[in-house]
């Protein structure tokens, strides 16, 4: 059985919108456990592209920023962090509705993580996009 996460969905939500203060955050947090987390993309015209769909790099973001929550969730707010791999695979054309991302750790360890992310438009069970996401964390 994997240990509780040792921050919870309101400090994660805080701690993104204190990494990014000029922004206007577009996720939401709405769930962690010991082996990863649930977020949210609202979608807004921002994120649109011709055709009706969710672009390639809001997605790209999203599955980034939850694969990084995914990590900080477990080992606490550690804002170094650091992407050093993202494949991703987009698999079906996305609605222009809001997109959730779970993230499953799938190995956390002392200098690296790496954590899936799947992805699918609210009110659909078709995941529209699938990544790997590696993270280098720095020396405690």
């Amino acid at each position: 059985m994997a240990a509780p996460p040792v921050m919870s969905t309101d400090e994660l939500q805080q701690f993104l919108a204190d990494a990014f203060p000029s922004a206007v955050v577009p996720y939401v947090v709405e769930g962690i456990n010991g082996t990863g987390i649930r977020m949210r993309l609202r979608v807004g015209e921002a994120d649109s592209r011709p055709g009706g769909t969710v672009s390639g790099p809001s997605l790209m973001a999203l599955a980034d920023s939850a694969a990084w929550l995914a990590i900080v969730g477990q080992i606490g707010p550690v804002a170094l962090s650091v992407t050093t791999s993202l494949h991703i695979d987009f698999l079906r054309k996305p609605a222009l509705v809001d997109v959730v991302a779970i993230g499953t750790l799938l190995k956390l360890g002392k200098r690296l993580a790496v954590v899936e992310v799947a992805m699918y438009s609210v009110g659909s069970e078709d995941v529209v996009a699938k990544a790997q996401v590696t993270y280098s964390i720095p020396p405690r």
